[in-house]
């Protein structure tokens, strides 16, 4: 099965970011928010799935120098083109940083399950309407892997609240959980 594994990487920005917020922070994170890093086989295939099926938005990405990744210790000397998929609005939107690198191969993992190697494994996203994410699933051609679409949540969970698991292009899952309104 085609899929990648999700790897959390501290880019660039995110160090400006911090930088530049911490001394405004009174807490110990200048964010309240993590940003993950997703390297994939194809960008632009993956960066469609998260807009069109998923609900982000793209926003402007940035390259990140072959210099800089390999001195960090990031790559061995690749640069990194960055999409930046967002949900929602203002500083502490939920960034989704999407990377492809097409020239060099990268080893895929094992994403049949959460429990299939270590690491990330998957991706929650809060949705206010679960028939409109279902939805908006269908219309961009994603089958949800979910029995039935979604199903409830177990007893000691929420009432109401739905979950149906999705994969990205690479099979890397994503958790979409809320309300059927």
């Amino acid at each position: 099965m085609k899929s990648l594994c999700c790897r959390l990487f501290v880019t660039f920005s995110s160090l400006l970011i911090a930088a530049s917020t911490l001394a405004q922070s009174s807490g110990e994170f200048a964010s309240e928010t993590i940003d993950p890093g997703l390297v994939v086989s194809d960008a632009k295939k993956t960066v469609q799935f998260y807009t069109e099926a998923i609900g982000f938005k793209e926003i402007k990405g940035f390259s990140v120098p072959a210099d800089w990744t390999k001195d960090v210790g990031l790559t061995d000397g690749k640069t990194l083109d960055i999409h930046v998929l967002v949900l929602g609005d203002g500083k502490n939107a939920t960034k989704l940083k999407v990377m492809g690198l097409p020239s060099i191969h990268i080893k895929k993992g094992d994403t049949q399950f959460v429990t299939s190697h270590l690491g990330i494994r998957y991706l929650t996203v809060q949705v206010a309407d679960m028939n409109a994410a279902l939805a908006r699933l269908k219309t961009a051609g994603v089958k949800p892997e979910t029995k039935d679409g979604a199903i409830a949540l177990p007893e000691g969970f929420p009432t109401g609240v739905y979950l149906t698991l999705v994969r990205d292009p690479d099979g890397n899952l994503i958790e979409l959980v809320g309300p059927k309104k």
